[in-house]
């Protein structure tokens, strides 16, 4: 992987995507970790009317050892290039766009954190909310552009199975999150990674009708650094 041409796009249109981080056996192990958090985790995880998981916030509760999945060189080497040598991991999600029940987001951008205690005063971070038993406050800008997703795929995206869409540039208007024409779809094989930062506009539709296909996706948040202003603190960071 050429991480300073990744380090480049990430500054340049605030996402890059680094292909083949993953093997396939390494995928098929992940996969079995997830599900085994899932089954452990069925009552905090998110369902559809069917029963389908297609989303669990808590998921590392009940598979710690999906902390260590981003621990390759690769991705240890852009992190340090891109948030420097203090990042640590400060929130992992969970998505699966199942072909049963799909679903869509409209734009947005991915301004929330999550704290240990959201009830302290503070001028820097604002709307606090509970979700699936975890304090989240949503952060400033100045924070989120001290942040980077690595979206790990576990599955391959194609334009059967609702891929993310994301506006070119648009790290750099603050928190707007209008569409924009500038758009690229991230189409990836299972065991590539994006990375993007929070402030990118993105959007994803539904899967088309009748396919078979997953879109399962580890989403995994890092800062740059471990403290929170106004005395908050990240209810995760692992470095």
């Amino acid at each position: 992987m050429n991480t300073l041409s990744i380090v480049e796009q990430i500054e340049r249109d605030g996402f890059a995507i680094a292909a083949g981080v993953y093997d396939d056996p390494q995928v098929e192990q992940l996969l079995e970790e997830v599900e085994a958090g899932l089954a452990l985790a069925a009552e905090s995880s998110i369902k559809s009317s069917r029963g389908e998981t297609y989303a669990a916030r808590n998921l590392v509760e009940f598979a710690p050892q999906l902390l260590n999945t981003w621990k390759t060189p690769a991705m240890l080497r852009l992190l340090a290039e891109v948030l420097g040598d203090g990042f640590g991991l400060v929130r992992v999600l969970y998505f699966d766009k199942h072909p049963n029940r799909t679903w869509s987001l409209p734009w947005h951008k991915d301004m929330t954190i999550a704290v240990k205690d959201n009830s302290l005063p503070t001028s820097e971070l604002s709307k606090p909310t509970r979700k699936s038993g975890v304090d989240h406050v949503e952060a400033s800008v100045e924070l989120l552009e001290q942040m980077l997703t690595l979206r790990i795929h576990l599955d391959k995206v194609t334009e059967d199975n609702g891929p993310l869409e994301v506006a070119i540039g648009s790290h750099k208007n603050g928190k707007s999150a209008v569409e924009e024409n500038n758009v690229a779809k991230i189409l990836v094989n299972a065991g590539d990674v994006l990375a993007m930062r929070p402030l990118v506009s993105h959007a994803s539709g539904s899967s088309t009708e009748g396919t078979a296909l997953h879109r399962r996706i580890l989403h995994l948040e890092f800062a740059a650094m471990a403290e929170l202003p106004d005395g908050f603190e990240w209810n995760l960071f692992a470095s």
